[in-house]
């Protein structure tokens, strides 16, 4: 692995975007960022060669465009670019694989509807054994935001998401909520809505159970603020309506297969196409 960020561009606003937020990354973890694009052409036994061409002259007007913004907008900054040929997804994944972050971007369809994430990047997203973000070109906010929230789940492995949450609250110099939801048995029927009180006492334990996991780094991190919640509801839209004031998202995603390949949870898959703020997606195993 090497020390940098890799951004994946299209030409797309959302790229633009991206692109900007990555820079911003790099620039806080003082590594160098690299710019790909990939010319994906279409499936066919024969290409014509103008059209190679013509894919490959666009991509290098691209890269040498951003390439001159980025270092205009931020001197001093190490960028260079990754000019490939292939299936964008396999690509850029293969790219992550060998990065400390890789950032893509996700077209904005407005805050009812979420947003639209394309099969590149849910490829990318649900494949890279690194960490992904995917920033949209604006979020419509008008609160400025102000943490970082992150998505646990104390009954399973999750080092790597509350490793990543605070040296990444560390560089920014945000405070960190973590939040872990979890929902009352079906057994419970409608006692949960007769007894609001039902539950708090699970609530308590599980925040207790978080409280423990985050011990370690808030001694290695004494000066990021990080608070601890666990809420019954559905983790999913808790996550959603978290994100409405953070700066950044951070969920992660277990290491599992399904037959048609690589699979993102129904939490991670809320938080991508509902959040306004920047995701962060980080594996597990």
């Amino acid at each position: 692995m090497t020390a940098q960020v890799i951004v994946g561009l299209d030409g797309s606003e959302e790229s633009v975007a991206a692109v900007g937020w990555a820079a911003d990354e790099a620039l806080r973890r003082q590594v160098p960022l690299g710019l790909m694009c990939v010319e994906e052409l279409p499936a066919a036994p024969e290409i014509p060669v103008v059209q190679i061409d013509e894919a490959a002259e666009r991509a290098a007007a691209l890269l040498g465009e951003n390439l001159e913004r980025v270092r205009s907008e931020h001197p001093g900054l190490e960028v260079f670019a990754v000019q490939t040929r292939g299936r964008a997804a396999e690509e850029l994944t293969a790219a992550a694989n060998e990065a400390d972050l890789t950032v893509l971007g996700s077209r904005g369809l407005g805050r009812a509807t979420g947003f639209f994430v394309g099969s590149v990047s849910l490829g990318v997203v649900g494949a890279a054994q690194r960490p992904v973000a995917l920033v949209r070109a604006a979020d419509g906010r008008t609160a400025v935001p102000r943490d970082i929230v992150v998505g646990v789940d104390v009954r399973r492995p999750c080092e790597a998401v509350l490793a990543f949450a605070f040296a990444e609250a560390a560089r920014r110099d945000l405070p960190l909520r973590f939040l872990h939801s979890w929902t009352l048995p079906p057994t419970y029927g409608y006692g949960a809505l007769m007894d609001p009180a039902l539950g708090v006492e699970q609530s308590e334990k599980l925040a207790g159970d978080l409280d423990g996991l985050l011990a370690p780094l808030r001694e290695r991190y004494p000066e990021v603020e990080a608070t601890a919640k666990a809420v019954v509801g559905s983790p999913a839209l808790q996550m959603a309506e978290a994100s409405r004031e953070a700066e950044l998202v951070i969920v992660g995603r277990r290491n599992r297969r399904v037959p048609l390949g690589p699979h993102l949870g129904h939490v991670a898959q809320a938080v991508i196409h509902h959040s306004p703020a920047p995701v962060v997606v980080v594996p597990l195993p």
